[in-house]
Order: structure tokens, then sequence, then C-alpha cells
């Protein structure tokens, strides 16, 4: 019998936390004992897992400790910030869904298609990247071998990405989330302003795409626009590339990346779609064109489930990596 591990899910009761558990039991990832964690007001309440009723308890400072091996955090960066380094301190791996402690140069920022390698360094807690970030690098990570000197992001983010009340907002035709009816436009504003006229979404796709690539001088700009569709994100990615390639070949090396399913034939109106992308983990990717306006500028579109790729699957992908490395 192969071995099985102690795991916790902590903000259980949330859009994410219930799909990491719907991964878990999807990818029979190896547990045990299956321990879920929310606030006290969600206490008591009972979630299915593999045929069981597991009972949600309190989050409270003594919680994560032995004999929980993994912790997988979704519940805000205010209790990430808090708890985690409770359950580290604990001996406990916690796998971080908020920003709270992505760029944290001793923090492991992890896309497992990408840079699983980066979880050698013995980190006790580790970062998940931006949604929108997470399907861009791996079409990004694929390109690397031709060498990459700039990329232009142009989001277009569901508004699951914004949780329940964004759901809420386009359902309800209400703006408690949204400064403006999201039914009726598009809004070129995900997260608040800061000082330089970005967003602290478009900072953080800036940021973290540098750190996964391990590429920190890269050369990244993004504008990031909230769409009036239930889920799943496109990103146009323009990108310049420092050695020639032939259109082909970009287009098989896609294909024959981890996690990438290309959908690229115009001939048959066939790319990627944010309604086909929704309940699949993989990233899809599309509209594969040479940008004619600069030498070696190629571009993409790329879609892929925001709330299992961009949060929920990319956990548990972690978690499977520990587990496959022998890193827990």
């Amino acid at each position: 019998m192969s071995k099985q591990y102690n795991l916790a899910v902590c903000g259980a009761t949330g859009v994410v936390g219930r799909k990491i558990i719907q991964v878990l039991e999807e990818r029979d990832f190896p547990i045990e004992n299956l321990s879920l964690f929310a606030s006290a007001r969600s206490a008591g309440q009972t979630i299915d897992f593999k045929g069981e009723a597991i009972t949600i308890q309190e989050l409270k400072e003594d919680s994560l400790k032995a004999p929980i091996d993994i912790a997988i955090f979704s519940a805000g960066g205010e209790t990430s910030t808090h708890y985690a380094p409770f359950a580290a301190d604990n001996g406990v791996i916690v796998i971080d869904n908020s920003s709270a402690w992505r760029m944290d140069p001793k923090v492991p920022l992890v896309v497992p298609e990408v840079n699983s390698n980066a979880l050698a360094n013995g980190s006790k807690i580790i970062a998940n990247p931006n949604c929108s970030t997470i399907q861009s690098v791996v079409p990004l990570a694929a390109l690397k071998p031709y060498g990459i000197k700039r990329v232009v992001y142009s989001t277009y983010q569901a508004v699951s990405g914004a949780g329940q009340k964004g759901l809420a907002d386009l359902e309800n035709n209400t703006t408690n989330n949204f400064p403006y009816p999201i039914n009726d436009t598009v809004i070129p504003q995900i997260d608040v302003f800061l000082d330089n006229g970005y967003t602290k979404e478009e900072i953080k796709m800036i940021e973290e795409t540098r750190k996964i690539l391990e590429m920190p001088e890269l050369r990244v700009t993004a504008t990031t626009v909230r769409v009036p569709i239930k889920n799943s994100h496109g990103v146009s990615i323009n990108i310049e590339l420092e050695k020639e390639f032939d259109l082909d070949t970009v287009r098989e090396d896609f294909a024959k990346y981890p996690g990438i399913v290309v959908v690229d034939d115009n001939a048959n109106l066939k790319y990627p779609l944010q309604s086909e992308a929704t309940g699949k983990d993989e990233v899809f990717v599309g509209r594969i064109r040479r940008d004619e306006s600069l030498e070696n500028g190629i571009n993409i579109y790329v879609v892929a489930d925001n709330i299992r790729k961009g949060a929920a699957t990319n956990s548990v992908q972690i978690a499977e990596a520990l587990v496959k490395n022998n890193l827990v």
C-alpha cells in the first residue's frame, strides 16, 4: 500500500476551498485523514468527501500540527499571514492561495509544470500564484528556449475571480463588489489602483511572472480587465523572442509541453473558449500567430479555469509534486 498523508484545507467553505476538496477527490490524492477548517461561523457544518461527511472545525493557532502533513490555505491574506507561520513552526507544509507570501524571497512560488524544482529549497510555506499568472507562465515556459525579451498581457477575467460577491453582482445586476454593473460592460480595473497607475492585479502578474520564470529583469507589462462571464479567464499574450522561430515548430512545442492543450484551427473556427475550459485542469493555447510589427514577435491567446488550474488544481498539483519528490 502506498503512503498516505494527513491533509487539511483551511477556508474550506469558500469557492476555492470547496473546489480544492472536489479536486482532491477527483485526483485521488493519497489521503489518510482530511481535516477541514474555516471561521467560527462555519464550524459545525459538514462537507462530503468520498462519501464521508467531514465536520468543519474553527481554525485556531494550535489547529495545524502533527499528525497533519500538509495544509492548503484558501482563506485570504490576513488569515494566511497569521496562521501559516504557526503551522510551519509545527512542521506542517503550507500551500497558500493568497498573495501574502508570493513575493517573499524565501518562499517558492510554484506552478508545477514550470518550476517544481523550487520546492526543494525546504521552505515550509509554498505560495500558489495569481490565477492569471498561472495560466500565462505555462506557455511562456514552453517558449523559454527561444529567449523571452518582453511580455505584454491583456486579460479577460471572469467574475468568479472575485469570489461569491463577484458572482452575485453578475447574477443579480448589483454593484456590491464591482464599481459598475458588470452585466453591462467590461471593467478595466481588477484590485485597487497604485500610485503608478497600475492595479495590484497587474503588478502581481508582472512580479510573479519574473519570479516563476526566474527572469528578474524580464520586461513585462499588463492590463487586467473584468468581463461579464461566470468562470475561466482569457489572456492575450504578446511575446518578443530573442531567436527566430517557425510557427509550426512552436505549435508542436506547445502541444508537447505538460498541461497545455493546443486549440488552433482557424479554418474550422477552433480557438480557446472560456466556456469550454470551465471544469478542466489544462491550459488551452490558440490564436498562435506572428506579431508582424516586430522581429521575432508572437501572439497567443490562453484560456484556463481560474478556480481549478488558477487556484484549486494548482494547489493540489503542488501537493502531488511534494509527495512525488519525497519532500513531505
